[in-house]
């Protein structure tokens, strides 16, 4: 059991942020699935994208120098471009609850949904699905599931998910900082890079694990990580077949910027170069959210103390992004 000092929150989970709740909707035959994120309003969201091949819908939204820079809801699905749909049905839906912006006194109620998808086509489930793949209705079930509990593994996102030659799956992981500010991930492991040492055992995010949450397993005495691209085989072999990702959302109850949220969602992503190797590469599509559900101010407004929080906030993302990988492939291989 590796001891720490550091404290996740009560459910170890992104849920652990108050008003955060997430659900889970997956196809058994299909192997594939959806899960949403949803917040009591709309939340602050920022978005990074570092893979090679992403699969995206209005992450542009989200840049701070546009004007809406909020979510309704953020959604992660497999299925690769048919997964996009997933949104289609989370947005008609929350539209149809009286959801999302309002542009004058006619015309529907318009949810900001950005979603992110990975690519799962390839493994053994029934994708014979002609004109009518089931993402828009898994979308509609994943949002009627939403609670503070939440299955891990193999489900939503994760279902079909492969983090190399092993099963992938959805993980989540959170962290309690000082005054009560909690970070939390929720991710969809699904990259062309191992989670595994060598040995096949041991997690590359093993230093950060807290007690056993990904099995507690201790690196090999004797270890040879030099090589910079290990089991590279089967990518010279099939490299069409290889398009995956990780889809990742960090979410906190500290009040940031648009920015602020920006730079948390950049540092967020050496949590996935901690828990995969390699990463970022061509043929991932590695996609990281940062939401703010703006509930806790800084003490100190100085522009020094800010970028102070915001480095210990990113940091503490970085981590929990990386433990969620491991506890998602865990849970998945349990």
């Amino acid at each position: 059991m590796h001891k720490s000092s550091v404290v996740p929150g009560p459910l170890n989970l992104i849920t652990d942020i108050p008003s955060i709740k997430v659900g889970n909707a997956s196809s058994d035959a299909a192997k594939t699935g959806v899960t949403v994120l949803r917040c009591a309003r709309s939340f602050l969201t920022a978005v990074d994208i570092r893979g090679g091949g992403p699969g995206t819908r209005e992450t542009d939204t989200l840049s701070p120098e546009n004007l809406v820079g909020r979510a309704d809801a953020i959604v992660l699905a497999g299925g690769s471009v048919f997964g996009l749909a997933a949104a289609d049905g989370v947005a008609a839906t929350l539209s149809d609850q009286k959801v999302g912006l309002r542009l004058g006194e006619k015309g529907p109620a318009i949810p900001i949904v950005p979603s992110a998808i990975l690519h799962d086509l390839t493994n053994d489930g029934d994708k014979d699905w002609g004109a009518t793949p089931p993402y828009r209705d898994l979308g509609i079930e994943a949002l009627a599931n939403i609670g503070d509990r939440f299955d891990l593994g193999n489900v939503g996102a994760g279902m079909g998910a492969m983090a190399g030659t092993q099963k992938g799956g959805l993980g989540s992981a959170s962290i309690v900082l000082e005054n009560n500010v909690t970070v939390g991930a929720l991710v969809a492991v699904n990259p062309v890079g191992s989670v595994f040492m060598p040995d096949g055992k041991c997690f590359y995010a093993w230093p950060w694990e807290i007690g056993d949450e990904f099995g507690g397993v201790s690196p090999p005495t004797e270890r040879d990580q030099r090589h910079p691209f290990p089991d590279h085989s089967r990518l010279k072999k099939a490299p069409p077949e290889t398009s995956n990702t990780i889809i990742a959302v960090i979410a906190t109850n500290a009040d940031l910027t648009n920015t602020e949220a920006k730079r948390v969602a950049m540092m967020a992503h050496d949590g996935i170069a901690r828990a995969v190797r390699p990463a970022h590469t061509p043929f991932d599509g590695d996609t990281v959210f940062a939401v703010s559900t703006g509930d806790i101010p800084f003490e100190d407004q100085s522009p020094a103390a800010r970028h102070f929080e915001i480095a210990h906030i990113g940091s503490a993302a970085s981590d929990c992004l990386a433990r969620a990988i491991a506890r998602g492939v865990y849970e998945a291989q349990r």
